[in-house]
């Protein structure tokens, strides 16, 4: 579905790990491999510097992506120091990239707020695709397993659905990498529409889920006219529960998420889903904002 991807690493999110499986992200569709880390400026004496030291040091850290790559594949080691949201939107001019992945722990939306997260600056900076791994299940994975989840990532992806602005935004950036990918790298999508519990009144509620019923059964055409394999469900209850017992329930690959330009993620006043599952899904989240 991607074809140049930016894999970012601070080597405490787990993500050097796959510098050991480029054939194996390669044969998800990827086609370009950036593995980008970024070291803190020094301190020397009250005076900023580089620490050519640890550049050093990160760039051999790195050095098994190049060890075994595939035909038609291009591999790049970036190792810089700065700003690191600073070097990632560079990178991204740089080298085309169509989908970035970086780890993040599980925090407080009020903790990003304060101490800050360069995955969340990237989500109100830039409107490339952003797939989010959680750290404590990259490390812990067996060499057997990581191979297997790098060559599907996308294969089957749940997709968490109301019709608002942001969810057919999402719908038409999957419909436009969908139509770029030269093999059906995601196979299948799973459309959720949870309706919350908010009426007491049987007959709105019976209509609310008919309704929800309905507009999935278009957005499944719009995507089976691809050659995407499409299940839908429509359930009531807590978005947040019933989207992540679904994606247990289902064995999916990834949860996709969008966001338009009318929200601001980081607003605490507004609640939202998507926020919730960003900072508390353990499955890897496939996140298209539409900032810029």
């Amino acid at each position: 579905m991607f074809e140049n991807c930016l894999i970012c690493t601070d080597f405490s999110d787990g993500l050097q790990r796959l510098t050991d499986f480029v054939p194996d992200l390669a044969s998800g569709g990827l086609k370009r491999i950036v593995f980008l880390h970024n070291v803190a400026i020094a301190q020397d004496r009250q005076v900023a510097r580089v620490d050519e030291e640890k550049i050093a040091a990160a760039k051999e850290r790195l050095g098994g992506a190049i060890a075994s790559v595939p035909p038609g594949v291009d591999v790049k080691i970036e190792v810089v120091s700065g700003r690191p949201s600073e070097k990632i939107l560079h990178a991204i001019k740089t080298y085309q990239i169509d989908v970035i992945f970086v780890g993040t722990s599980i925090r407080s939306l009020l903790q990003e707020k304060i101490v800050g997260s360069t995955s969340a600056k990237l989500l109100e900076s830039t409107s490339t695709p952003l797939m989010v791994l959680r750290p404590q299940l990259i490390t812990t994975y067996t060499r057997e397993e990581l191979s297997l989840r790098c060559q599907h990532l996308w294969r089957y992806l749940l997709i968490p659905y109301n019709d608002s602005g942001a969810a057919r935004y999402l719908i038409e950036q999957l419909k436009h990498y969908v139509k770029k990918q030269s093999q059906p790298y995601l196979k299948q999508c799973m459309l959720v529409w949870v309706v919350e519990d908010g009426s007491r009144n049987e007959v709105i509620r019976t209509n609310r889920l008919q309704e929800a019923q309905k507009k999935l059964a278009s957005v499944k055409d719009e995507l089976e006219a691809l050659g995407i394999e499409v299940n839908t469900e429509v359930r009531q209850g807590n978005p947040l529960v019933e989207i992540l017992d679904a994606a247990l329930y289902f064995d999916i690959s990834a949860i996709a998420l969008g966001n338009d330009r009318q929200s601001n993620w980081l607003e605490l006043a507004v609640p939202s889903c998507a926020k919730d599952l960003l900072r508390r899904s353990w499955f890897p989240v496939l996140f298209f904002s539409a900032n810029q």
